[in-house]
């Protein structure tokens, strides 16, 4: 059987994480870091839809890109950028290539080329683009990857639905909004932007832990009726925003006095994470019916597994997970989707 090269991106601080994370689902695998975010898997049978599978099914938390490797222009060779077009194509047409490709470049790592990452992808778009195969950024159902490491140019061939995410590297990039509050809005823009889990589309949302609001602006823009819980203040450009409800007091008096349903609960508090998983619990009965629950889990980098594994099941209690990645826009946090546990019938 073949042994097919896949690549998983991580955030830096957190490689050897996802590489721990995956192990025990693919004892017999060969992993090592070819690059600060990135590793190189290889088992004898595994192909990248089954690791991307894995990942979902099993809400792996610290892999959040994958691409099939096909081949490598080693770094003097890579040198030439004008050469690297028919490289990458003798490369890439190992496997079909369809009349439409999302082209992902990036770099992993310090790596001394005389170009820059936005050149290398004109010269491979341009390439593409001489063999009339339609190049775009993302959104297509293929895609083309070339990432720079130390050893040189890896190139990448596969489906979009097995990477996880349609980012180079997983780095997905948001731009400043006009009006933004914090930068923890990023953290959920990008949860929102992300194709592998259905948020709901307004109605009332619950932000714990709200100030200084900028969870609550980012729900506000999508059309959410916000309670806002938390004693202290808001920013002032909040003030007399249609649709916001500043209840001044804590998570726990609110839930034990309040008898609003929720179709969204958000929880981004700076709580050690089974205090905060069993807030989330106390909030489980506040959703509506098809509601869903979001919070950010802050890890102690030193034992980042087991904290992922003690939050999720101090969160069994009252949820079933829906989606749990460490975002791009995370740090030493993860984000979690959840939905409540139907109750028993009968």
């Amino acid at each position: 059987m073949d042994i097919s090269r896949i690549y998983f991106s991580a955030d830096e601080d957190y490689l050897s994480a996802a590489a721990d994370e995956l192990r025990p689902h693919f004892p017999d695998s060969f992993m090592e870091p070819v690059g600060p975010d990135l590793g190189a898997f290889e088992e004898e049978g595994v192909s990248i839809a089954v690791m991307a599978r894995t990942i979902q099914e099993q809400h792996l938390v610290f892999p959040r890109h994958l691409m099939r490797g096909v081949g490598m222009a080693e770094l003097e060779e890579a040198q030439d950028l004008a050469g690297l077009g028919d490289i990458a194509l003798g490369l890439w047409e190992q496997f079909p290539l369809p009349g439409e490709v999302s082209l992902h470049v990036w770099q992993s790592g310090q790596v001394d080329l005389a170009y820059r990452t936005d050149q290398l992808w004109r010269r491979l778009a341009t390439a593409l683009a001489d063999m009339d195969i339609e190049v775009k950024r993302g959104g297509a159902a293929h895609i083309l990857s070339a990432c720079v490491t130390e050893q040189g140019i890896v190139f990448g061939s596969n489906g979009a639905a097995n990477a996880l995410t349609d980012w180079p590297g997983g780095r997905v990039r948001l731009a400043k909004p006009k009006g933004q509050i914090s930068r923890a809005e990023f953290k959920l823009e990008e949860l929102f932007r992300t194709d592998a889990v259905t948020l709901p589309e307004g109605g009332k949302a619950l932000d714990l832990g709200a100030s200084p609001g900028g969870w609550s602006r980012i729900l506000l823009e999508r059309d959410f009726e916000v309670w806002a819980v938390d004693p202290g203040e808001l920013d002032a450009r909040l003030s007399n925003r249609q649709g916001l409800h500043h209840v001044e007091t804590t998570a726990g008096p609110f839930l034990a006095e309040n008898s609003e349903r929720f179709d969204l609960v958000v929880n981004d508090m700076r709580m050690a994470p089974v205090l905060s998983a069993s807030v989330m619990n106390s909030a489980a009965g506040h959703l509506a019916p098809d509601g869903l629950g979001i919070m950010t889990v802050k890890l102690q980098p030193s034992d980042p597994l087991r904290v992922v594994d003690e939050t999720f099941r101090m969160l069994s209690r009252a949820w079933e997970i829906v989606f749990a990645r460490q975002l791009h826009h995370n740090r030493n946090e993860i984000t979690v989707v959840i939905r409540p546990v139907p109750a028993p019938s009968g």
